[in-house]
């Protein structure tokens, strides 16, 4: 069950304010203390907007990720950049981003760097304030590196690299960590071709230092890269298979679906508790209290209040910070409206 019914929350990443996006493509002018000041601004800053906002449970907003996924390449050895087919001009789209070929064995000696981010938003957040971290699961890391000779295959990858995974969320449930959210986007975009089956073995073995440990939760999406999907934009690939994942809480885009498969989430509701992205990242219409608790309430039928949370569809990181503050605080007050109507 929820902490609160109708919880308010977000999937990870926020917005870079606009002095953090420009001193990051010129870091070369900085020093170190420079650039440590300047990650304690923007989680303080990133922190504040949650908070503002009234959310319920926050992250410290990805604010040292320039990517939510690609960014922990800088702590994998064993990758190398490759350029050979990045399209650098045209309509954005994801062969924009960049390939990583495999020249040794995956290691994180160091380990992927989420420990720090949490307690770093820890000690920047407010007493009392619900926390979670994120960190992208090994089949959605595995996507952008080339297997090379080292590995057979994008599955192969992904066995590399679950052990990775396995090792930050044991380091973090150790520090005892309230959630953990693990972004697979890449098993919900590719439901409809892949083996469904597989992904959940991979994923609950992934989590399994968690289980029981601490609150685990799962973003799914259809893809968010410059406010474009990538994925089949439907739920129903995901059923029956992935009612055995071994999750505390589920979420999934429905706002870009217009709810148009808002039933499946019963399925979803029967074994754990359901997140319902309520705000569509990709659109600059700034939702309205009053739109926010008429898609609450068309997902009331379905996922009970105290099993229910919202937030964002995916990431905030490609929306302008202004409508992102806004977005979030409409959300929670359409929030509040429904609670209120259920007097809770």
């Amino acid at each position: 069950m929820q902490p609160v019914p109708i919880k308010t929350t977000v999937v990870g990443s926020m917005p870079f304010p606009g002095w953090l996006e420009y001193s990051s493509q010129n870091l070369s002018q900085f020093g170190p203390a420079d650039i440590n000041e300047m990650i304690e601004d923007a989680v303080i800053t990133s922190v504040h907007d949650q908070v503002a906002a009234g959310l319920d449970v926050i992250t410290d907003g990805e604010q040292t990720r320039f990517d939510f996924n690609l960014s922990f390449y800088g702590y994998v050895n064993g990758i190398q950049n490759n350029e050979t087919e990045l399209r650098r001009f045209g309509p954005p789209a994801h062969d924009q981003r960049g390939k990583h070929n495999i020249i040794e064995p995956l290691t994180a000696p160091k380990g992927l760097g989420v420990v720090e981010e949490y307690q770093r938003l820890k000690r920047l957040a407010p007493a009392g304030q619900g926390l979670k971290v994120s960190i992208p699961g090994p089949y959605t890391l595995s996507g952008r590196l080339l297997p090379g000779s080292l590995y057979k295959d994008r599955w192969d990858v992904t066995e590399a690299l679950l052990p990775l995974v396995n090792k930050e969320i044991t380091d973090l449930v150790a520090l005892g960590v309230p959630e953990i959210c693990v972004d697979e986007p890449s098993m919900s975009c590719y439901a409809y071709r892949e083996d469904t089956k597989r992904f959940v073995d991979i994923f609950n073995r992934t989590v399994a230092p968690g289980v029981g440990k601490t609150r685990l939760s799962m973003h799914l999406c259809f893809g968010n890269y410059k406010g474009r999907s990538v994925g089949k934009k439907t739920i129903a690939p995901m059923l029956p298979d992935f009612l055995d994942m071994t999750v505390d809480e589920l979420h999934s885009e429905m706002t870009i679906l217009n709810f148009a498969e808002v039933n499946l989430l019963e399925r979803f509701a029967e074994k754990f508790d359901v997140a319902v992205g309520v705000i569509d990242v990709k659109s600059y219409y700034i939702e309205t209290p009053d739109d926010v608790a008429e898609r609450i309430r068309k997902c009331l039928p379905y996922v009970p209040a105290e099993r229910l949370a919202v937030a964002p569809d995916c990431g905030l990181s490609q929306t302008a910070r202004w409508a992102a503050k806004q977005k979030l605080a409409n959300m929670v007050a359409g929030a509040k409206k429904v609670r209120a109507e259920l007097g809770l």
